[in-house]
């Protein structure tokens, strides 16, 4: 294949594309006490739901939406998640069809990915470009960290914030969030964890998650520690919040939390995982490293509140 013909294919798939998904793709402008602010969204339901980021919403007094086939409607926040910097709006009123949602859990390094949204005010704006790397962390205000997140070199700017980023088949694979420099873009992902979370929204307008009242940082175990639990990372506490689960199990700063409920716990991350709605109220053992041995307290995780 020459570069003419190469060319002639990039530029194929990427108006497919554009062509699928675009007309699912609305401009936000957000309507706030403080004044007034714009992103993007998409087009989820044939009911009229459409996904954005919690950022662009934040505050909302008023939202309206605009497609790119010239219509316009209402919106109203149905829910918002800061935490994994998804919302979910209603649209009052006739929406196009919905996107295609997809799983980034299947994207690679290097595939060819589709950025669309409403950048600086430029509704119906498409840019292109390629996913540069997986598993990126990215922190909210909250002090939170969304896993997964999958870094772009397709344009993003400011606007382009709940925006589609697509795979060359036209599905939404993320919701563009961030951009982090020059040449680099970032976008929660969509996959089993944040289509739970978009459910969450949709349903009751909230996400449930539980708590252990414990901070800490990821620390790797020395050999012997290793050998014994069989993981070579764990979490360290360094506090524990007064009156919390954590604190009424037992565990005290310098524990290491090596697994929680039978599950292997080796960072922060993959102890935000097992904070789900589920584990509100159940009774679970958290197996700690403690002055050169195995602890097992059994803790209760309660709702976080704010």
């Amino acid at each position: 294949m020459d570069d003419s013909n190469a060319l002639d294919a990039y530029s194929a798939a990427v108006v497919r594309v554009a062509e699928t998904v675009l007309p699912s793709v609305a401009s936000v402008d957000v309507r706030t006490r403080a004044g007034r602010g714009a992103g993007s969204a998409a087009v989820i339901s044939a009911d009229g739901h459409l996904l954005t980021s919690a950022h662009v919403v934040a505050d909302a007094i008023g939202v309206e939406l605009a497609f790119a086939d010239g219509s316009a409607v209402g919106a109203r926040v149905v829910g918002a998640d800061p935490l994994s910097d998804l919302a979910v709006l209603q649209a009052q009123g006739g929406t196009p069809r919905p996107v295609v949602l997809g799983d980034a859990s299947g994207l690679k390094v290097g595939q060819l990915v589709v950025a669309l949204g409403n950048p600086l005010g430029l509704a119906g704006s498409v840019t292109a470009g390629i996913v540069s790397a997986l598993g990126r962390s990215l922190p909210t205000p909250s002090g939170r960290v969304i896993d997964e997140v999958i870094q772009t070199d397709a344009a993003l700017n400011p606007g382009n914030s709940g925006g589609v980023l697509a795979d060359s088949a036209g599905r939404m694979v993320g919701v563009n969030t961030a951009v982090a420099g020059i040449g680099l873009g970032l976008a929660v992902p969509i996959n089993p964890s944040t289509l739970a979370i978009i459910d969450a929204l949709r349903a009751t307008g909230r996400v449930r998650r539980a708590w252990l009242g414990v901070a800490g940082a990821t620390v790797r175990l020395n050999a012997e520690a290793a050998a014994k639990v069989g993981s070579a990372r764990g979490i360290q506490v360094v506090s524990v919040v007064p009156g919390s689960p954590a604190a009424e199990a037992g565990a005290r700063p310098g524990d290491i939390v090596v697994s929680l409920d039978r599950s292997p716990v080796t960072d922060t991350t993959g102890l935000q995982r097992l904070m789900v709605e589920a584990a509100i109220g159940r009774r679970m053992e958290l197996t700690l490293w403690r002055n050169g041995a195995l602890v097992d307290v059994v803790v209760e995780p309660s709702e976080l509140v704010g």
